[in-house]
């Protein structure tokens, strides 16, 4: 509830001035600081104004509300009141005589302000100004003493609340002009910074050149250096293995031995080289993947042949998982061999005791897979795991000093599995072991010329029951080219590659559903024109049924097969697609 605390009749330009020596005065005597006292007295001119020379004059009440914490005053007046409030306060309103401006000034210094005209019956507005937030409450004692303070000044001189008025307007002006000046100040110290940023952009892109042209002269350098190694190495190599099989003449215990550290040597440091000129191919992408179909348990078998030399220590078991629900790669295999020879080698180097596991599984999204090399060696502490993958990194530990290694082997399993669009990485203890894994796709997505391409087929089915594929093949005939998938993951990566006409697609599947399939179809460019007939034994809900039809050109129960006439209706429903074709 607010308190009165005087009013002020305007008749005259003499009371415009009255009503805003009362309004400041009463700022001052609440504890509003000098802006703020100017900036009141400010609004309330400006209003009273408008009711003088619009109205002919008005009423102004000084009031406190305490609950609110707010001096407020009102500007009334009887006049024809102000059509176009909304446009004024928006800033939309245009007027030769300015009228407007005032309100919306009166409305940005004040902290509350509201305004009620009605042509023809007059208009009202509402100023309010926060209390300052250390001003001590206002008892009536204080209220009081404010009412005698302003009965004391009303009758002060006019002339001098004119000079003080004027006072008020020079100090802003000097203050708007410091601000302007600071202004400038800022101005001037930003574009010196832009100037400088400027110069720091050009500076840095000429060291990111520079390093980018030093970058590939050190790929060039060591792609050219690790040929010319090669060769000698090669032919140290092949001397040293002659005079080892003794074709000259035999050797003594000694020379035996001299000739076998050459041979190790030689071995060591062709190891160094080949390395090298993988990791340079790779760095200047130059390295060409060949995609070929293959089954990790194949990939598994080969590499235990490759791996079983450096099997010598008899307290570590090397251990091959078999493969289980994994569907063919299209990758290329020798790369991700390599991968796992370098993981493993790794592995056998820093392992005392124990076991080293290798394993495969299918990565919930179903499009990658995660090949994992753990063992229960040394284990390697956190600060170090960002570092092992970086060339030439090496971790100081007392194995460490005990085996040969170049740094690479790492870096480049890196950079051959990103080339296949995967990744690396590795979970660690100190002291408990370490796993190596390499998530690669399925299929690989990377093109080019030297890409292997499989022949495109009329039909894909996509079932993980045999005997259904076999029915459907009987029901259309061996005039068509059949691919076949025994699972979700599998079909996806063959309808990429093969972008056969159509596709038979069942929705009970151990991976992932049919429904999910088909989503993927739809969503890839490069299958959604593919047209997809459901051939399910699922009982489908209305729902489940509706769904399909907007992606499937036809669902069909898997009762269908047994009837005479399966082959038309599949044919039927394709709509011509594979009627026919050639195999």
């Amino acid at each position: 509830m607010s308190a009165p605390l005087c009013t002020v009749v305007v008749g005259t330009e003499e009371d415009v001035v009255t009503a805003r020596s009362r309004a400041r005065r009463i700022a001052e005597l609440l504890g509003f600081d000098r802006n703020d006292q100017t900036r009141i007295a400010t609004s309330v001119s400006e209003i009273i104004r408008n009711a003088f020379h619009y109205a002919g004059g008005g009423k102004v009440e000084y009031a406190l509300d305490q609950d609110a914490g707010l001096y407020l005053i009102t500007v009334s007046d009887e006049g024809g009141g102000i059509a176009d409030v909304k446009k004024i306060l928006a800033g939309e309103y245009v007027s030769a005589t300015g009228m407007g401006l005032g309100i919306l000034g009166a409305r940005r210094l004040m902290d509350d302000f509201s305004i009620r005209s009605e042509p023809g019956r007059g208009t009202a507005v509402r100023l309010g100004k926060r209390l300052p937030a250390k001003s001590a409450r206002v008892t009536p004692q204080r209220l009081a003493k404010i009412a005698g303070e302003l009965t004391k000044s009303a009758s002060g001189d006019l002339l001098e609340e004119l000079r003080q008025e004027n006072r008020d307007l020079l100090r802003l002006m000097e203050e708007l002009r410091a601000r302007q000046q600071e202004l400038s100040r800022l101005n001037a110290e930003l574009e010196d910074t832009n100037r400088g940023v400027v110069a720091l952009y050009a500076e840095l892109d000429e060291k990111a050149e520079r390093l980018r042209r030093a970058d590939q002269m050190k790929s060039r350098f060591l792609s050219h250096m690790s040929h010319e190694f090669r060769t000698p190495l090669t032919s140290i190599m092949a001397l040293s293995r002659l005079l080892g099989d003794e074709a000259d003449g035999p050797l003594g215990g000694e020379q035996k031995k001299q000739v076998s550290f050459i041979r190790k040597s030689a071995e060591t440091l062709l190891e160094m080289v080949n390395d090298l000129l993988d990791l340079a191919r790779v760095e200047a992408g130059k390295t060409v993947v060949r995609p070929a179909q293959f089954h990790v348990a194949s990939l598994f078998g080969g590499l235990r042949g490759v791996l079983r030399p450096l099997q010598v220590k008899p307290e570590v078991e090397l251990i091959f998982e078999e493969p289980a629900g994994i569907p063919e790669l299209y990758t290329d295999e020798s790369k991700v061999s390599q991968i796992l020879r370098n993981f493993v080698s790794n592995a056998l180097k820093f392992t005392e005791r124990g076991e080293v596991r290798v394993s495969a599984r299918l990565n919930a999204d179903g499009h990658t897979v995660v090949f994992s090399v753990t063992d229960t060696g040394i284990g390697i502490a956190p600060p170090h795991l960002d570092v092992i993958f970086r060339e030439f990194a090496q971790i100081d530990t007392p194995i460490q000093k005990n085996v040969r290694g170049s740094g690479l082997g790492l870096a480049l399993s890196k950079g051959l599995a990103e080339l296949l669009g995967g990744r690396v990485g590795v979970e660690s203890e100190l002291g408990r072991g370490s796993q190596f894994f390499a998530e690669i796709p399925l299929v690989y997505a990377g093109g080019g010329a030297e890409d292997a391409v499989s022949p495109a087929c009329d039909l894909l089915l996509i079932d993980d029951e045999e005997v259904s594929r076999y029915l459907i093949r009987q029901c259309l005939g061996p005039s068509l080219k059949y691919a076949e998938a025994s699972g979700a993951a599998e079909g996806l990566a063959l309808a990429k590659r093969q972008h056969p006409r159509a596709i038979i697609l069942d929705l009970k599947m151990p991976d992932v559903s049919g429904f999910e399939v088909l989503k993927d179809l739809k969503l890839d460019p490069e299958t959604r024109r593919i047209p997809v007939v459901i051939m399910t034994s699922k009982s489908l809900t209305a729902g489940e049924t509706a769904s399909l039809g907007q992606n499937a050109v036809a669902v069909f129960s898997k009762d269908v097969l047994s009837s005479a006439d399966a082959g038309e209706r599949i044919r039927g429903a394709l709509g011509g697609v594979v009627n026919g074709a050639a195999s």
